[in-house]
């Protein structure tokens, strides 16, 4: 389907807005706000001043040419004061733009975050393959989006500024252009500035032209880019079983590959920059010469002398600058649409997820730790995955969950857990008791190992006694020194070494129902045995859900929920039964 021109560009200045407009509405507005109007006095300050040295530049020549040395001295003098004051200008523009800049990247950075984190949407961004890249959005577009706005708007302040004070300079120095055509007398007033005007958009219409392409490459190199950076990346996370498979050769492939592409889209983007380099350095020297050769008639004629001769020239620069201002920005402009486009597909992935509405309630119940109501699960494509279920558990109470791979069992979870959407029915929980999940390759954040053992809590809730005896209790005492060592602690441990980890969570943050999915899948029976009955010694009230393939686990549950199959009808079903007691 085909869109109107202008509703296409209506939809991405919107877009455009909608990323600029939060901060200036923000509860930081009356900060954002007095440090742009600071900087926009500066800028106004900057234009001022280039006025001033316009009038200087006639004045000075002007006593060159007529060997005047008490208005030589006086002028050099003059622009001391001026060159000072431009600097301390510019200086102070500079440090206040870089300071607002920071401040707005705090702040969509936060928000940013805050959309990504909440709702699980990273999950499901990252499970519906919707966004790619997203810390690349989120860490660099944002950057780019803040220091791009500020200096392309300010620039264009500016320019527009100098345009208006210049303009009137150059139609009154310039004077009027008369000749001959067919016998007819045309005078031109203020001819320079039509001059000036016909070269900038000559100038502008060319660069557009030549240009236009480098948006969707500067797209597309920032995704290449990102591509190659995880690439890399996901080697670090899985160095060792990489290594184990042998499979450097395979990777480097991999990683040719997306350095290949981010060379041909980089030749790309030199070619049209080689083009659109031409254009405007052709642009940029010529306009040096271009006021003289119009302006020199009136200055050999007598007409005019030296120091208005460079007035004019001063202010035929100042305004054929103005002008080209979309000639001169026209790289960065092209990057800042890039990265508007990138953040805009963030914008609309994150609020697409965030719409969506599971058809799964989950409502909070205290008679009960959880219990499902007519419960039933489907893949993201709405393939069902068994048919409804309709269990409890009660406080204390301890359930196996067993069954053939692929029935849902760890899907189960992730719906009581509340970040699996796709299904229909209830799940009533009490949501004031403390819930902890452990899965089967557990979290472990970089930092020290106090952090990774307190996780997801602050580590300042639990003394060092606390830690070294937890320790100690989930034989994991050669880690002790180590306490406050930082590192990337899931390189460094062992995967059953991890997984012991996970229960010395549990045994630190004691929760009132505890969810292990295939968390001892990497402990031998004699260790999975110590640390299931760690967990019902020291917390024998504890509600406990497990998954888990290993009947030898059995004797710590009271109850198995079942997923049979039935072959003939392709369905899955759940039964709940006791189990005998040990």
């Amino acid at each position: 389907m085909n869109k109107q021109p202008g509703k296409t560009t209506q939809s991405q200045w919107r877009a455009v807005w909608s990323l600029i407009k939060p901060y200036w509405h923000s509860e930081e507005k009356w900060r954002a706000w007095g440090m742009l109007i600071a900087i926009v006095a500066l800028s106004l300050a900057t234009v001022y001043i280039s006025v001033l040295l316009n009038e200087w530049n006639r004045v000075f020549y002007d006593a060159l040419q007529n060997k005047d040395y008490p208005v030589f001295k006086a002028q050099l003098l003059h622009f001391t004061w001026l060159a000072l004051a431009f600097i301390l200008i510019a200086i102070y523009k500079i440090y206040l733009t870089q300071g607002l800049q920071m401040y707005w990247r705090r702040w969509m950075t936060r928000k940013y975050m805050d959309k990504w984190l909440k709702h699980h949407v990273y999950y499901h961004t990252e499970q519906q393959q919707s966004i790619d890249n997203p810390d690349q959005r989120i860490a660099d577009d944002l950057n780019a989006l803040t220091s791009g706005t500020l200096n392309l708007s300010l620039g264009l302040l500016s320019s527009v500024v100098t345009l208006v004070s210049f303009v009137t300079i150059l139609w009154s120095v310039s004077g009027p252009l008369s000749f001959m055509v067919a016998a007819h007398n045309i005078t031109i007033p203020g001819y320079m500035v039509w001059f000036a005007l016909l070269y900038a958009i000559l100038g502008s219409f060319l660069v557009w032209w030549i240009g236009k392409p480098l948006v969707k490459l500067g797209y597309n190199q920032e995704w290449f880019e990102a591509n190659f950076r995880f690439g890399l990346i996901r080697i670090r996370e899985n160095g060792d079983a990489i290594a184990l498979y042998q499979g450097e050769n395979r990777e480097r492939q991999q990683l040719d590959g997306k350095f290949e592409s981010i060379r041909a889209n980089w030749w790309s983007i030199m070619r049209v920059t080689r083009r659109l380099n031409v254009a405007s350095t052709f642009y940029a020297q010529f306009a040096i010469i271009f006021p003289f050769l119009v302006a020199a008639p009136r200055y050999f004629t007598g007409a005019i002398q030296l120091g208005m001769l460079m007035q004019i020239s001063s202010a035929f620069g100042q305004v054929q600058g103005a002008m080209s201002w979309f000639i001169d920005a026209f790289t960065d402009l092209a990057n800042w649409k890039a990265c508007v486009n990138r953040l805009a597909g963030f914008n609309d992935a994150v609020e697409r997820i965030d719409a969506q509405r599971s058809a799964i309630t989950m409502k909070s119940d205290s008679r009960h730790s959880l219990e499902l109501r007519d419960l039933s699960l489907t893949l993201p494509q709405g393939e069902r995955l068994f048919e409804p279920v309709n269990v409890k558990l009660n406080s204390g109470d301890k359930v196996l969950i067993a069954g053939p791979s692929g029935c849902g069992k760890s899907t189960l979870l992730r719906a009581i857990a509340g970040i699996w959407p796709y299904g229909s029915g209830e799940i009533l929980a009490d949501q004031d008791k403390v819930r902890l999940f452990l899965p089967q390759r557990s979290y472990i954040p970089i930092g020290t190992l106090r952090d990774a053992l307190s996780y997801p809590n602050d580590a300042t809730g639990f003394s060092d006694g606390q830690l070294l005896d937890t320790l100690e209790r989930c034989h994991l005492k050669h880690l002790q020194p180590f306490l406050d060592t930082s590192g990337n602690w899931s390189h460094r441990l062992s995967p059953g070494e991890q997984q012991r980890l996970a229960f010395a969570r549990a045994l630190l943050i004691k929760p009132d129902i505890l969810f292990l999915d295939e968390a001892t899948s990497a402990l031998d029976d004699d260790t999975e045995q110590r640390m299931y009955s760690l967990l019902v010694e020291e917390l024998p009230h504890m509600t406990l859900v497990s998954v888990a393939h290993r009947n030898s686990v059995a004797k710590y549950h009271q109850q198995c929920w079942r997923f049979t199959k039935d072959t003939e009808q392709q369905q899955v079903t759940l039964r709940a039964s006791a189990l005998p007691v040990n």
